[in-house]
């Protein structure tokens, strides 16, 4: 494993790696609150693949995540750790039944599932639990905002009783104490976020803007600005439409959202990454997680609901070392909602406005 991790530069555990790899090494149960891009990921797949090594062969490890895009990423963690050597199977929508079902079936030790999705599989009696011996559930906060309580009910009513549970939160909230009360026995407590708040590398600034002119803002700032842009709104509907009208004006853009097919979703997000792709439109529910390289540019086209996933948008960009930009549109009739998150958040911004009847002529 100190192979693997120093093959894979891994060189100085991030704080979250730092306080959870112990107790969870040892066998304990862990109640970790971190934001994503703290390095989570490897706090809990180190302790399964150290699990798994010494453990029978017909023990198993689940892990638990929000959304497919999520549990493809964790997948291919293990599978660069492992160097391909462990089994895994991935249980998640918007893929054909035939092959999750035959990876499971075919001596996978570590499966990486979607609640709905391996829910439905244990009700139709197609999936066998009792050997799990680890359970983690990441993004657990995400996971109850989409409905998926009763799953993961149903799900740990399944596994045995004596494993091990790993449990990660941005936040803790008293549902996700709830959560820990039921599934966890006197877990190791951990927490990182102290305090929420956007990373000091990214620049805020925030243009107050009428609706109708929101679009040919966001095209100024292309035109005013280089790097790729991670766009922010509220509704499927937006993304598919401010995605078209940016096409149509000549930018690269593609759609993220859980209306699209997982072929579209990894298409969309290959793109960005590599490039061919410069804007990607996304909703919160399907970015929450996605972890891309050198996005410049952070727009909240629409005014996020909560303070957390104001600062889950903007943590997409100026990740590690990196800077970044935060650009927040905000309608007359946001300011006010704007200003109590900055106040919720203790943070300011760069104020800039543009008239109805005025080109933006500010970067």
């Amino acid at each position: 494993m100190q192979r693997q991790l120093a093959a894979a530069n891994f060189i100085q555990p991030t704080p979250v790696q730092a306080a959870a790899l112990p107790p969870a090494l040892e066998g304990r149960d862990v109640l970790a609150t971190a934001q994503t891009g703290t390095g989570k990921t490897l706090s809990f797949l180190i302790p399964i693949i150290e699990r798994l090594a010494t453990s029978p062969k017909e023990t198993r490890a689940l892990v638990l995540l929000p959304t497919r895009e999520l549990a493809m990423q964790v997948l291919s963690a293990y599978r660069d750790l492992t160097r391909n050597q462990g089994r895994a199977a991935l249980v998640c929508g918007g893929l054909a039944e035939g092959p999750q079902l035959a990876a499971v079936r075919g001596g996978a030790r570590l499966i990486v599932a979607t609640p709905g999705r391996l829910e439905d599989y244990l009700s139709r009696r197609l999936v066998n639990l009792s050997s799990v011996r680890m359970l983690v559930l990441d993004e657990v906060d995400r996971m109850l905002d989409m409905g998926f309580k009763p799953s993961i009910r149903r799900i740990a009513e399944l596994l045995p009783k004596d494993r091990q549970t790993l449990c990660y939160s941005a936040t803790l909230s008293a549902a996700i104490r709830e959560v820990a009360s039921l599934y966890l026995a006197n877990p190791v407590r951990i927490d990182i976020t102290s305090e929420l708040k956007p990373s000091p590398n990214v620049k805020l600034q925030t243009f107050e803007v009428p609706v109708e002119k929101k679009q040919e803002l966001l095209e100024h700032l292309l035109g005013a600005n280089d790097g790729s842009f991670m766009v922010f709104v509220r509704t499927k509907h937006g993304a598919d439409r401010v995605a078209k009208r940016l096409s149509r004006a000549g930018f690269a853009a593609a759609p993220i959202h859980g209306d699209r097919s997982q072929s579209q979703r990894s298409s969309a997000l290959r793109g960005f990454a590599e490039g061919r792709h410069r804007v990607l439109v996304a909703t919160d529910v399907v970015a929450r997680g996605i972890d891309v390289a050198n996005v410049a540019h952070v727009v909240n086209y629409d005014i996020p609901r909560e303070a957390e996933d104001f600062v889950h948008r903007v943590g997409r960009t100026g990740r590690a070392a990196s800077f970044g930009v935060a650009s927040t549109f905000a309608a007359p009739d946001e300011a006010r909602a704007l200003k109590k998150m900055e106040r919720t958040l203790d943070v300011t911004s760069t104020r800039y406005r543009v008239r109805p009847n005025e080109r933006p002529a500010m970067q």
